[in-house]
């Protein structure tokens, strides 16, 4: 989804990576499986509506992790030090294929790294850039800054600074990129 925007209007998003927990901590907010776990019927229709959203976009293989929801901590340490590598794209492709395909259970230190060597990324690089100091307060840095910025919860986009929240708001972010070009081109012209 994500690419395909990239594609249509020539624009490369910032990933960012933040610890939701850390967000929900600041904001006061907490997790819709967990806020919504025991109101009838709510789970079921959330059940459907990932169904008609990963049909819509032809996302094959999605299914709900039994180990979900996981403490993601070590797995956003290591996006920051995917990113410092130079391997982010593959990281981010291949944790999602292991806990939402492969179902996972990815905050154990042992099955993350075997995801990580069965992947062909650097494992043992990963993992010990996830305790150095400057990725863990990189990672506080990056949540703490979504926090001031507007970021209540996750995925959250911004384009300049018109916060859009939800994978479902995708459409808006796109639409708001076109609008942002077209007022460029006029601006050049």
């Amino acid at each position: 989804m994500i690419p395909a925007i990239e594609d249509r209007t020539g624009v490369v998003f910032d990933y960012v990576p933040i610890l939701l927990g850390g967000i929900f901590k600041a904001t006061g907010n907490q997790s819709p499986v967990e806020a919504f776990a025991h109101i009838r019927n709510k789970p079921e229709y959330d059940t459907l509506e990932i169904e008609r959203f990963t049909r819509r976009h032809g996302i094959e293989g999605y299914g709900m992790n039994p180990f979900f929801p996981i403490n993601t901590l070590v797995l956003m340490r290591g996006a920051v030090a995917a990113q410092r590598l130079g391997v982010f794209a593959d990281y981010v492709d291949e944790m999602y294929r292991y806990m939402w395909r492969d179902h996972r259970k990815m905050d154990d230190l042992g099955v993350l790294m075997d995801a990580l060597r069965e992947s062909g990324l650097p494992a043992d690089e990963l993992a010990g850039l996830v305790n150095d100091p400057g990725v863990k307060q990189e990672l506080i840095d990056n949540t703490n800054a979504a926090v001031e910025r507007g970021a209540f919860g996750s995925p959250t986009f911004f384009v300049n600074d018109h916060i859009y929240f939800g994978k479902d708001r995708l459409w808006e972010v796109e639409e708001a990129i076109n609008l942002d070009q077209q007022t460029e081109n006029r601006g050049a012209a």
